[in-house]
């Protein structure tokens, strides 16, 4: 049986970044991966596939370009999902090549196989070929991602009725789409194929969507959608989804209302896909949705050896806090010291438009009763903006009134998931209103507007003398999301 120090299961994000990390520290790595290629759920069917599926339709429709020259421009008249697939085949390649050149760089070991729980140590391996073999590890990481959630009163069919991983499979863009689920991933494919030309309707049980975002960007996210002539219909559920004897999906609502149309996708949540680990050999139970609990901090389950980060954790569920999430694990589980994450990370959702946010919302300040001004930017008062065509797009901005110091950054519109890390830096670093007012930016730049929003919160502050951040420390506690 080969021994191991730390062996990785999953190669998604959080997978990939451990394995490497603990290699580095001179230990012997095992990553255990399931499917045919290397980089799992994030590589194949969730992070990078959406977001080249976006950037492929945003492209061959024009999109950036229709503030020029009307909502009728488009690169290509007829656009097809095989055009959407061979940029997509081009890009996972190449996502694969650089990631298996990682692996052999730092001296990874790699076994294509379905890996299952014998003890808190061992792992049986069932390989691609058909030969099982065992392994142990003094420690083992669970990587394994998620899969879509599919409730058995829905009936998948692989073609019109479908789940997030099977709409990158598509023959043909839907004409008509009715979207159930209004989470990111729902709402990220609903506004691309809106982007596209199909008609979409969103379904969401819910009042509203994206809660953990603050109020005024999703109220301009909206507005937006609906103005592009997206159906979204809120406090309504999908009581019976069906196919039509002509084929057409038809879909019956809480409230009696009937809904038609070419294709459902049904993105209402996703499970851990801990099915298959004969979790019950360590002692360790999932919960509901398959997702395993870990001490925060190290990501330490409740049996020592075993370790669990990425999407299985649960919230935030990104490819970037899932990385380092990996990190912190395999640093703590081959004995390396680990310093805290920063205090604040970046969300990014990627629908047509972007929404990206860092630090507290205004919701939240609110909570905390922490005297507090905002200061608002639009693109379209960007020199760049202009230039770009932009009549959308917002950047805001959360200052103590008390310290001055940056509470939160929430951007909505082209580049928000690339702009946003000035406010991630300034908040991690402690800066204030100041920072934004005395500093020069790029000119003509969308990162211009971080100026003009301080500049407005600065304006409304007045020239108030900065109390000492210590004074008031409850105003950068992390938010509870």
């Amino acid at each position: 049986m080969m021994q191991y120090d730390f062996i990785v299961i999953g190669s998604g994000p959080a997978g990939r970044r451990a394995a490497i990390q603990a290699a580095k520290l001179g230990r012997r790595v095992l990553v255990v991966e399931k499917g045919t290629r290397v980089g799992g759920v994030s590589v194949h069917t969730g992070t990078i596939p959406s977001k080249t599926l976006r950037e492929t339709a945003l492209n061959l429709t024009g999109w950036r370009e229709r503030g020029f020259y009307g909502r009728a421009y488009r690169v290509k008249q007829e656009i097809s999902a095989e055009d959407l697939r061979r940029r997509l085949l081009i890009t996972l390649d190449h996502e694969v090549e650089v990631l298996e050149h990682q692996f052999s760089r730092n001296r990874v070991s790699h076994i294509r196989g379905l890996a299952r729980f014998v003890d808190s140590h061992t792992l049986e391996i069932e390989k691609t070929d058909g030969e099982m073999i065992q392994v142990r590890g003094t420690a083992i990481l669970l990587s394994i991602g998620t899969k879509p959630f599919r409730p058995p009163n829905v009936p998948f069919d692989h073609e019109k009725i479908i789940d997030s991983d099977e709409l990158l499979e598509l023959k043909e863009i839907p004409r008509s789409m009715i979207v159930i689920g209004a989470g990111v991933i729902g709402i990220e494919y609903a506004t691309i194929y809106s982007a596209l030309d199909t008609a979409v309707t969103v379904v969401e049980p819910r009042a509203t969507m994206l809660d953990f975002i603050d109020r005024e960007i999703v109220d301009d996210f909206i507005y937006q959608l609906r103005d592009r002539n997206m159906k979204l219909l809120f406090g309504q559920s999908a009581e019976k989804i069906e196919r039509e004897p002509d084929g057409r999906c038809k879909v019956t609502l809480s409230n009696g209302r009937v809904l038609t149309a070419e294709m459902v996708l049904y993105a209402a949540g996703r499970m851990g896909a801990t099915a298959a680990l004969n979790l019950e050999a360590t002692g360790l139970v999932a919960d509901a949705r398959g997702r395993i609990k870990v001490n925060p901090e190290t990501f330490q389950t409740d049996v020592p050896s075993i370790y669990a980060a990425g999407d299985i954790v649960g919230f935030p569920s990104l490819a970037s806090t899932a990385m380092e999430q990996g990190r912190i694990a395999a640093r703590h589980a081959v004995g390396a010291p680990a310093s805290d994450p920063p205090q604040y990370f970046p969300y990014g959702i990627y629908a047509v438009p972007e929404i990206s946010t860092c630090g507290l919302t205004e919701e939240e300040v609110k909570e905390r009763h922490i005297p507090y001004e905002c200061g608002i930017a639009r693109f379209r008062e960007t020199s760049r903006g202009h230039i770009m065509g932009l009549d959308t797009g917002m950047l805001k901005m959360i200052f103590s009134m008390k310290t001055r110091r940056l509470l939160g950054v929430h951007i909505i519109g082209e580049g928000a998931t690339e702009l946003i890390h000035i406010g991630q830096a300034v908040l991690n670093l402690k800066g204030t209103v100041d920072y934004f007012v005395e500093n020069t930016f790029n000119y003509p730049t969308l990162a211009e507007a971080y100026k003009i929003a301080g500049l407005d919160a600065w304006n409304r502050m007045g020239e108030l003398e900065p109390a000492h951040p210590q004074d008031a420390p409850e105003e950068h506690q992390q938010a509870a999301q």
